[in-house]
């Protein structure tokens, strides 16, 4: 869960620089930008607009989140545009939209991990899916994708059988 929405995005969105706006609204919800500035309030604990490496720690755990020394250093070095090793809202914001993409990336290889495992890999990625196998299982799905073009285009070596990489380029 990232960064609610309780009808005051109007002057949530109006707040914050013109440039930032596009490029959050697309990524973020309001519910999380919401959740985000309401994270954000309460761990600026000085009230002075911003929040420093042990209050971005604390805000992420608080949406339960664990990140890393190192990743945190990461995240502020990422988005601190100022260079005052703090964390401004709208920084904050670049923050959080980085996070849900790393989260999300994962959750999605995670899923690719496992359909390659369904298939017959390893959940180390090793191992190899015959293409026949693959072939048939489409077939018996009834799925109307062009999987022997997707074979031709991933099965790099022609081997006949796809090999972790192989798999990964053909989800995407």
């Amino acid at each position: 869960q990232h960064c609610s929405n309780d009808g005051r995005q109007g002057q949530l969105l109006s707040s914050l620089p013109q440039n930032y706006i596009m490029g959050m609204v697309e990524k973020l919800t309001n519910e999380e930008i919401e959740m985000c500035r309401e994270a954000f309030q309460k761990f600026d604990r000085d009230g002075s607009g911003a929040i420093d490496i042990f209050e971005l720690r604390a805000t992420l755990e608080s949406m339960g989140q664990q990140p890393s020394d190192e990743e945190l250093f990461d995240m502020i070095a990422e988005v601190d545009a100022d260079g005052s090793g703090e964390i401004d809202f709208p920084e904050f914001l670049k923050v959080m939209m980085a996070q849900k993409e790393k989260l999300a990336a994962a959750s999605d290889e995670s899923d690719t991990i496992d359909a390659f495992v369904a298939l017959g890999g390893g959940a180390d990625r090793s191992g190899e899916i015959s293409t026949e196998k693959l072939r048939k299982i489409i077939k018996d799905f009834g799925l109307t994708i062009d999987i022997d073009s997707l074979i031709h285009e991933a099965d790099t070596d022609k081997s006949g059988f796809i090999d972790y990489e192989e798999f990964r380029s053909m989800m995407k």
